[in-house]
């Protein structure tokens, strides 16, 4: 699983020219699904997501969690993050989940935000989406199941 996490100062999502999902200050996050992804794998990843201190205190260090800065979710399913360029100049894409599991699983990590009491919005699964975004910082982090996890997967 890959999170491609932007932190914003407000996002949104828009689908046939209509906004499914908006956020102001937090975290803009897509999500990419492998064929090999569970629950478990998920879990940890929004543990990881949720707990990271990207937002400045007030001596201007990334000190503060998303909870702590009152930050909202916009989430949007990115098979893409999985792209593979190595060979030619198009990407494959067959270490993307098949949809049927990326979408299982990526309603299931908007369920558990939701859970925890995050404000969270989304784009809509296998739509063609267009985001607008204001990233602050710019701060862009990536993080990968496989990396995050290594041996514990």
């Amino acid at each position: 699983m890959k999170f491609l996490i932007q932190r914003v100062n407000h996002a949104s999502v828009k689908v046939d020219g209509e906004i499914t999902g908006e956020i102001g200050l937090g975290f803009l996050v897509l999500i990419g699904v492998s064929e090999s992804d569970t629950r478990e794998i998920a879990d940890k990843m929004i543990k990881k997501l949720i707990g990271l201190r990207i937002f400045e205190d007030a001596e201007g260090k990334t000190n503060l969690a998303l909870k702590d800065v009152g930050g909202s979710l916009l989430l949007v399913s990115q098979f893409t993050l999985y792209a593979d360029c190595k060979k030619g100049n198009r990407p494959s894409f067959t270490q993307a989940g098949n949809p049927d599991k990326a979408n299982e699983l990526y309603e299931y990590v908007i369920e558990q935000c939701r859970a925890m009491d995050y404000p969270t919005a989304t784009g809509i699964f296998g739509a063609d989406m267009k985001i607008n975004l204001e990233n602050d910082g710019p701060f862009t982090i990536i993080l990968d199941s496989r990396e995050l996890l290594g041996d514990k997967l």
